[in-house]
């Protein structure tokens, strides 16, 4: 492995940083172009992005046991390693860091003190005047005491109207806007934070959002969507627009947004007992179709809204998620069901025999229902009693369908609440991405499946 010991001026090292923060070319390329480690290019690059031009002047400085602290306090508290420590305070090199972190976990922090050699070349600190209480001098310290505490607690109080916790980020900001009127170290030692915490925020206060562009278009689908996406919807749809970023920083950049989709809710039951004959349960959780028309489930669903009640009674095909037939009622009648069947019926074609998959619901148990199936090369097939996982696909549909239509929007009417049903469904079907059909929506993955055949 090639080592660099090369001494590099200020021009080589500003030259090497500018042209790899342009994105012209990788950091290995850069790294061999300059004759410089990739490890040293990205210190350099790390060093330039905290402190500018000031990360490549010369320093002899004797670090005093306080800043030496800082800089460990901030690796503890924050998980930063030696690399990124040193970039953020500025430090010479790692080794100097690394060094301290091992004097400090095998000596202690007096092994850390600036040796006598050390101390003789700095300027001696004065002694600070003892102050007599009830002398001038001390009055004068206490009013200033005062004063720095009532403008720090004024600054806090505007930063958190809301009169919640007190965050260190915004401890920070106050103690940032008030260090041209009183000491950094007075306002900390009151903020009750560590100086290392008041550097971190204020790094990253200072440091541009690389991901502002991501996070404008994730609040763009979101708004589109009305909230019904979740992140992995979201992931595909930017890579859409061109961003690469995986679906973990998708639901980082989310949560810090303070955006994510509505939980799913329960479902209308309506199994009235033994009424009729039960089906076999051919389906046997297998939801996996091959082709359209193969295998279908239903199921019936409730909502109430201004003192009344609307049913709702789909018919959804396991091929690629797409509600094909839908009836809605007023009461959870027979023809809910029926007038559903002949709408299903019309998109059989010729050859097609689907099963048909529902729970034990009264509904499916008429004799009249059956009949029909069976008029219409239908097999009927039942989930066993109690147990909703056996149609666990539907009950899927209807929890998106209340967490992204009825609790998320607010409605005029019952009859306004029935067009939106209608159109929440088309939306479904046509404009509603599904992660399992690789990003497409029910109708995109039927036609597309439909024209490789």
């Amino acid at each position: 492995m090639k080592k660099y010991f090369k001494k590099y001026s200020l021009e080589t090292k500003l030259a090497a940083v500018k042209e790899y923060l342009e994105g012209a070319e990788s950091l290995r390329v850069i790294a061999k172009k300059y004759h410089v480690s990739k490890t040293m290019l990205h210190r350099w690059v790390a060093k330039y992005q905290n402190h500018g031009l000031d990360a490549f002047q010369e320093s002899y400085t004797k670090y005093p046991l306080e800043f030496k602290m800082d800089v460990l306090n901030y690796m503890n508290e924050t998980g930063a390693s030696v690399e990124e420590a040193t970039a953020v305070f500025n430090v010479t090199a790692s080794s100097v860091v690394r060094n301290w972190k091992h004097v400090f976990e095998t000596r202690g922090i007096d092994a850390l003190q600036l040796k006598k050699k050390e101390r003789s070349s700095m300027k001696k600190p004065s002694k600070k005047k003892q102050l007599v209480e009830g002398s001038k001098e001390a009055l004068q310290a206490e009013l200033e005491q005062l004063r720095m505490e009532n403008a720090y607690f004024k600054k806090v109080t505007g930063l958190n109207s809301e009169q919640e916790k007190i965050t260190e980020q915004e401890k920070s900001l106050a103690i940032y806007e008030l260090r041209h009127e009183y000491k950094v170290i007075d306002l900390v030692k009151m903020a009750g934070i560590p100086r290392s915490t008041y550097y971190h925020w204020i790094k990253q206060m200072n440091r541009p959002d690389k991901y502002n562009e991501e996070k404008e278009a994730i609040q763009q689908i979101f708004d589109e969507h009305q909230g019904r996406y979740g992140y992995r919807r979201i992931t595909l749809e930017l890579r859409k627009k061109g961003f690469g970023i995986n679906h973990k920083t998708v639901l980082r950049l989310m949560n810090e947004m303070g955006i994510k989709c509505l939980v799913r809710m329960r479902k209308y039951r309506s199994y009235r007992g033994e009424i009729g004959q039960a089906a076999p349960n051919l389906l046997e959780r297998d939801f996996k179709a091959t082709k359209p028309n193969e295998k279908w489930v239903t199921d019936v669903t409730e909502f109430k809204l201004f003192g009344k009640k609307l049913y709702l009674s789909p018919v959804l095909d396991l091929f690629n998620g797409e509600i094909i037939a839908y009836n809605i009622e007023e009461r959870p009648v027979f023809p809910l069901v029926t007038k559903m069947l002949a709408k299903a019926f019309n998109r059989l074609n010729e050859g097609d025999t689907p099963i048909l998959h529902s729970d034990q619901g009264w509904h499916y148990r008429m004799s009249k229902y059956q009949k029909l199936l069976e008029k219409n090369h239908i097999t009927q097939s039942m989930s066993r009693k109690g147990n909703c996982l056996d149609n666990a696909v539907m009950e899927n549909f209807f929890g998106l369908l209340k967490s992204e239509l009825l609790y998320l929007q607010e409605f005029e009417s019952m009859d306004h609440f029935k067009r939106e049903l209608e159109n929440y469904i088309y939306y479904y079907n046509h404009k509603r991405m599904k992660v399992k059909l690789k990003g497409l929506t029910p109708v995109e993955y039927r036609e597309q499946s439909s024209l490789a055949a």
